[in-house]
């Protein structure tokens, strides 16, 4: 019996990245960190600054995303994000410049308290990245 399912990844410019293959998705949930096989209970959740980890019988892919939705139903995974990044693409200069952003936007004097949390979360990311 076959222990996979589908992952797509959409962003507002297109279909970011879809695989049939996959046998584990680790995802940054509000409630914290998710691991999600095949057969899950359905849910539907917030995703916060984070690392999206995906195992599939081709290899490993490692996304870096700022925000999203998720949803998982009959074995399908689907995450809606306005910004997110492949691993592979982010080199040091990227991340010092996502990173010098997450900085200024927490520091602000008149930040409210859930934008100074992602942003702080922002930094604690993108410096273990580092």
């Amino acid at each position: 019996m076959s222990e996979e399912f589908k992952i797509e990844i959409i962003n507002p410019e297109k279909s970011f990245f879809v695989k049939e293959d996959v046998i584990e998705a680790v995802i940054p949930a509000f409630e914290g960190e998710m691991g999600i096989l095949k057969d899950h209970i359905s849910f539907i959740s917030f995703l916060k600054p984070g690392l999206i980890k995906i195992y599939s019988k081709s290899g490993e892919d490692k996304f870096y995303l700022e925000d999203g939705i998720v949803e998982f139903k009959k074995n399908n995974l689907s995450i809606l994000t306005s910004s997110i990044s492949n691993l592979k693409d982010l080199d040091k200069s990227k991340l010092q410049d996502l990173l010098k952003i997450a900085e200024e936007q927490s520091n602000k004097n008149d930040i409210n308290d859930q934008s100074k949390y992602l942003a702080d979360q922002k930094i604690e990311v993108l410096k273990s990245l580092n």
